[in-house]
């Protein structure tokens, strides 16, 4: 059956809000502040559930980050859907439940909160919860982590606690500082108020709270609490460690390759050139993890990567912009060992990268179909300096060199432009669509085919239900 325009455009939409909420966390970005962010990802979401209810919550499966995944979450609670099916019921459950299971503890934690304060109290939204909260694996920890979140939750959907935990989390200070706890956590947590050396039994977090209250130098309590942080707090900690000369630092080889991206555009320039050695091999061994079974599987790609000026991102997202970058020439790299790289700055180096100058993406663009690629990936976030040229050369290129599409072209853009409602694009010729974790790329440019215009919304609304199911029985 051949879509109707009206269909094209739905397939539109919905590419323009998954890319959206793929890409943004509603946080401020290079050319947009977060009230912005946050009001065009509440209208998308908004039209969306409202528009094609049946495939909102799909978007579960596809990558969306953890931001709009709990956005999604508490709009199905919230707003349940009419005249569903019961296996499009059972669907949306299933995934939900696997899609909290996946995310952060504090985020879901979050979510219970703000459901419990806005008196959600659905039976769908109760059993949500209480399934949630019996499959943790350490409700101690989570009653000296997460209390606020847990208590939230705990109360709002009538959730049966183990004793201590109920005690620990509503009982009055006095009653619950003199409970006899048989667990190591609770005991510790209770000593901490009185004794600095008992709060590096804590997690890190909380660890730190008494720290400041006890007023122990950071120095000394970096080293006692190194070993109980988390390797995502270790990495993000690292420059604090440089700073106080406490022990050996983090190691980069363990990290995920989002996050190592980060934290190796946070080292000077001269300490990367002296640790070439080991950060190109944790960069390396960690987009080969990235690319599993498919690494060695792409044919030759070349990537065109954004390292202009308006790479460094925001304040609260400094370098995201670049690590997407970055970790893209490797994740590709790992890919297609074939591929070359193409920086817009003409840096050759990728490990020295840094954010300068203009963006002229359409000469590197040239540069990379000049080496004869059977697929180009462009790693950027949109704001060319000269748009018009950039947006003519690949019509052109598209219309009248390669109209049999014998060379692939996706744009994978890691910025939500507020201000256009959607991912800003390079050319109407090339797809354009959302980046988070480069880890996706693969799923990435595989829904990146729906954006050139010659599969519809039937095609889509396939590959969304297909994509559910096997997200849903995969291990």
């Amino acid at each position: 059956m051949t879509d109707t325009y009206a269909d094209l455009l739905a397939c539109e939409d919905l590419l323009l809000f998954t890319s959206a909420a793929i890409s943004s966390t509603g946080q401020r970005e290079f050319h947009s502040g977060a009230a912005e962010q946050r009001l065009s990802l509440e209208f998308l979401h908004e039209y969306v559930h409202g528009t094609h209810p049946d495939l909102y919550a799909l978007a579960l499966a596809l990558h969306v980050n953890d931001h709009n995944a709990a956005a999604i979450v508490h709009r199905l609670l919230s707003n349940p859907r009419t005249g569903a099916s019961a296996g499009e019921r059972a669907r949306e459950n299933a995934l939900i439940r696997r899609r909290l299971a996946e995310m952060p503890p504090q985020r879901v934690y979050r979510l219970f909160a703000r459901l419990a304060r806005e008196r959600v109290n659905n039976r769908r939204t109760r059993a949500t919860m209480r399934a949630w909260i019996a499959a943790r694996p350490n409700l101690d920890l989570d009653a000296v982590k997460y209390r606020p979140g847990l208590r939230a939750a705990a109360r709002h959907a009538r959730v049966a606690l183990p004793e201590e935990v109920g005690v620990f989390l509503f009982s009055p200070p006095e009653e619950r500082r003199r409970h006899r706890y048989g667990s190591p956590l609770l005991r510790a947590h209770g000593r901490a108020h009185y004794s600095a050396s008992d709060l590096y039994d804590l997690p890190y977090t909380v660890a730190e709270g008494f720290a400041a209250r006890h007023r122990v130098p950071r120095g000394v309590f970096l080293e006692g609490v190194r070993e109980r942080a988390t390797r995502a707090e270790r990495l993000r900690l690292a420059g604090t460690v440089r700073r106080h000369g406490v022990g050996a630092g983090p190691d980069p080889a363990a990290a995920p390759l989002l996050r190592l991206c980060v934290y190796v555009l946070s080292l000077p320039t001269a300490e990367r050139r002296d640790r070439r050695a080991e950060l190109e091999g944790a960069l390396a061994a960690s987009a080969l993890r990235a690319a599993g079974p498919a690494a060695g599987t792409w044919p030759r790609t070349a990537a065109v990567l954004d390292d202009s000026y308006s790479s460094i991102g925001s304040p609260v997202r400094r370098h995201h912009p670049l690590a997407a970058a970055l970790a893209c020439h490797h994740l590709i790299r790992a890919l297609a060992p074939d591929s070359s790289s193409h920086w817009v700055s003409g840096h050759t180096d990728s490990l020295t990268v840094r954010p300068a100058g203009p963006t002229l993406l359409a000469e590197r663009i040239l540069d990379a179909l000049d080496t004869g690629p059977a697929r180009v990936v462009v790693v950027s976030d949109g704001h060319d300096s000269t748009p018009p040229l950039l947006a003519d050369t690949l019509t052109l290129w598209r219309r009248h060199v390669d109209p049999d599409r014998a060379t692939a072209m996706v744009h994978l853009n890691p910025v939500f432009d507020a201000d256009g409602l959607g991912m800003r694009p390079l050319s109407p010729a090339v797809p354009t669509i959302g980046l988070r974790d480069p880890r996706t790329l693969p799923s990435l440019v595989e829904l990146a085919r729906f954006g050139e215009g010659r599969l519809g919304l039937s095609d889509l609304r396939e590959h969304l239900r297909s994509t559910a199911d096997a997200y849903l029985e995969a291990p």
